[in-house]
């Protein structure tokens, strides 16, 4: 994990990560000056983040813990509009995580004290149904967002693949366990029940909102597959345009994702478009139309750990491989270069908010 501490060199710059700011005045006096960061305007007291980057050269992507985002920023990957929103930039080729080819500037939850493992029970939520819930910092939780997607990236080798020209902004991600995978009760895998997806393809005035349902199984089977639901516009695997059916770039859309006991509630509401709601019980295998897959686990997430993310998970990614996630989009790994040609995304949140549960409306 990378530890950025603030320091003053010679004329009073003050290095905040990789973001140098003035603290020069007429006297020649030293003045620690700090500029307005995201958790001056946000409530990142439950949250880590993920950035694009490997500052400490230890060739392992950055991760800024609960208690250094206080103070931090990025100046082209999270950071503060002119409004004092919080924006979240990603290229499409940078460093990522170990598991995944998909570049990230994203948040973490951690609901535990500092200094826990991330996926100690105490710094996850569980499912009402998990038969170790007083372990657990809460069960169920609760995520809200309003936000913006400014830019999607625009260039694929395989554009017909569905996660080319998309990115993720919104997720809750179970805990990877080897000691649950190898009680074999088919736990610990690390899937996502739920990942909240934009995409537009290059040309199309509209883009699409859906949400994702990952099959509960291991990485090797292949019924482990996401189930996609549409929101506004055209599904996960349409080349077509939504129209007005859709979600302009930077036009502002919310969600709410609500998981009370074993449901997971979803509302989503845009001022064109009002609201649209789904539900789905996490902890069997019906799905959010009511009916029976049979492919999933039958206990759906019932025995993980569970936590929320946020923020601009790129889904173009640059990789060049057999199976649907790799759309071999474009990238130098330059962000001046990659930013110019478009091959990015970014998204701006003007709220975002969790805590626990709500109890459902009846």
């Amino acid at each position: 994990m990378t530890n950025l501490k603030i320091k003053l060199v010679p004329c009073g710059i003050v290095i905040l990560g990789a973001l140098a700011l003035s603290a020069c005045n007429t006297t020649n006096d030293v003045t620690e000056k700090r500029a307005m960061v995201p958790a001056d305007k946000f409530d990142l007291s439950k949250w880590k983040i993920t950035i694009p980057t490997d500052i400490n050269n230890d060739g392992k992507v950055d991760e800024i813990s609960v208690k250094d985002i206080q103070s931090y920023q990025h100046p082209d990957y999270f950071f503060l509009d002119d409004e004092g929103n919080m924006v979240f930039a990603v290229p499409n080729k940078a460093f990522t995580t170990p598991n995944s080819s998909n570049t990230r500037s994203e948040l973490h939850q951690l609901l535990g004290k500092e200094g826990v493992a991330p996926y100690d029970y105490s710094n996850n939520f569980a499912l009402k149904a998990h038969t170790k819930t007083n372990e657990f910092a809460q069960v169920g939780g609760n995520l809200q967002a309003t936000l913006k997607v400014n830019h999607v990236a625009k260039r694929a080798k395989y554009p017909e693949k569905p996660p080319a020209f998309s990115v993720v902004v919104g997720q809750i991600h179970a805990g990877k366990s080897k000691a649950l995978v190898a009680e074999g009760e088919g736990y610990g895998w690390g899937n996502e029940p739920l990942k909240i997806y934009y995409k537009k393809l290059p040309g199309n005035e509209y883009g699409s909102v859906f949400w994702n349902y990952e099959r509960n199984l291991e990485k090797e089977n292949p019924n482990r597959q996401d189930i996609s639901y549409v929101v506004w516009g055209k599904p996960w695997i349409s080349g077509d345009e939504p129209g007005e059916q859709g979600i302009a770039l930077n036009e502002a859309f919310s969600y709410e994702v609500n998981v009370y006991e074993n449901t997971m509630y979803l509302t989503f509401s845009n001022e064109r478009h009002g609201e649209t709601k789904f539900e789905i019980n996490l902890a069997d295998n019906i799905d959010a139309n009511g009916k029976v897959d049979e492919l999933d686990h039958p206990h759906g997430y019932t025995g993980d750990l569970h936590f929320f993310k946020a923020g601009a998970y790129n889904q173009c990614s640059t990789k060049d491989a057999p199976g649907i996630w790799y759309a071999n989009c474009a990238g130098t790994g330059d962000w001046e270069t990659d930013k110019a040609n478009g091959d990015y995304a970014q998204v701006t949140f003007t709220r975002l908010v969790t805590g626990l549960a709500r109890t459902p409306e009846k």
